[in-house]
């Protein structure tokens, strides 16, 4: 898998910033099918950054409803990365 194909988006929360704040963790959506050492790597290359450690989540798909009918969202996965202290990634900041 392309190291470009990881990581979908970064999710900036509530949640996310203090993680950055208090542990400097930065949270990403990225592909079902990547694990860990891919990520780690991806976010290595792409940012230019040390990673310490890296959490997996997969997120369940919640039930909506569109007028009559109900459906499922899918579900994704969610990676929190820990950076060494002293990196930072642009996108993060000043949020």
């Amino acid at each position: 898998m392309d190291i470009y194909q990881v990581i979908d988006k970064p999710l900036v929360t509530e949640k996310g910033t203090t993680m950055l704040s208090d542990g400097n963790w930065v949270t990403f959506k990225v592909n079902m099918d990547a694990n860990k050492i891919q990520i780690r790597e991806a976010v290595q290359k792409i940012f230019n950054v040390s990673v310490l450690r890296v959490n997996t989540q997969i997120v369940r798909g919640t039930r909506r409803r569109f007028g009559r009918t109900t459906g499922h969202t899918k579900a994704w996965k969610k990676a929190m990365v820990q950076l060494k202290e002293g990196d930072k990634i642009e996108i993060f900041e000043g949020v």
